[in-house]
């Protein structure tokens, strides 16, 4: 499954040739729009029921992605005042298809032995009140000033700390409503919308895997102002020495942490929001 043509990245929508939906399939309330502001397409999810409305890769759950990379991207929104789901299919190296989900409708963690679900507490505009509310970790319905985030999944790292299995490739995505998508993107490495192209040539960032956005993957930044002021970056899991339950931004930039792989799993923790006292492992 390691081919070269998946690297340094590959632009899933593109590949794929979503558009066309001859690889792909869409489900209900589901349109592409021009959007001034990103200055491309994007695509829009939306209605009651995330179950009948959704775009999916690949077209039939017989197929297979087989994309490899480490990380997954996807560059989204989701609609103000409204809650959202995102399925992933990981295969494992033992072979076995592990379901990943997040949503801002799950209240806690839960896991099994083949499915993981993550709530997603969504971020709003800075010193806003449901900002405030974003950083104590409340989830529940988007605020209403939302912002374009850019997730970044760890799908190695997931595996092995949440279920002790080793990552082998994606086998399928399913993004439900209520939500906006720009792009989906997979690589081995970490990239960071706040390095420049010169910054990058002149550190050692590349020798820790990190990397600026490819173009076609970044949001547009006007100019004088800073990508991180308009946008939120969410890293998951996130550094540090407790295992998250939930999804939501997170301070430090990529290029200031280590992204050594973790080897050891550790010991389930309770967090201050207690959705998970105990990990199923």
């Amino acid at each position: 499954y390691r081919q070269a043509w998946q690297r340094p990245y590959l632009n899933v929508f593109k590949h794929f040739r979503v558009e066309e939906w001859k690889r792909s399939a869409k489900e209900g309330d589901v349109a592409a729009l021009t959007d001034t502001r990103l200055k491309g397409t994007i695509y829009r999810i939306r209605g009651s029921n995330p179950a009948s409305n959704y775009l999916q890769l690949p077209r039939t759950g017989t197929q297979s992605l087989g994309l490899t990379g480490r990380y997954l991207y996807l560059l989204f929104r989701p609609l103000p005042l409204k809650h959202f789901l995102v399925h992933l299919d990981v295969t494992t190296k033992e072979n076995q298809v592990v379901r990943i989900s997040f949503s801002n409708l799950f209240k806690e963690f839960k896991s099994t032995a083949t499915w993981l679900q993550f709530p997603f507490v969504c971020g709003a505009a800075k010193g806003s009140a449901s900002d405030i509310a974003s950083w104590h970790g409340v989830s529940g319905a988007a605020p209403a000033d939302v912002r374009w985030t850019c997730l970044v999944l760890d799908l190695s790292s997931i595996l092995s700390l949440y279920l002790s299995r080793r990552y082998s490739h994606i086998k399928a995505v399913k993004l439900c409503s209520n939500l906006l998508v720009k792009n989906l993107c997979t690589s081995d490495l970490v990239f960071d919308p706040g390095v420049t192209f010169s910054e990058a040539r002149h550190t050692n960032l590349s020798c820790h895997g990190i990397a600026p956005m490819p173009r076609e993957m970044a949001f547009p930044v006007p100019k004088g102002e800073k990508w991180h002021d308009l946008y939120d970056y969410i890293r998951f899991p996130s550094e540090g020495s407790k295992l998250p339950c939930d999804i939501q931004r997170n301070c430090p930039s990529p290029a200031a942490v280590s992204v050594e792989p973790v080897h050891q799993l550790p010991q389930p923790v309770t967090l201050t929001r207690a959705v998970c006292d105990r990990l199923s492992l």
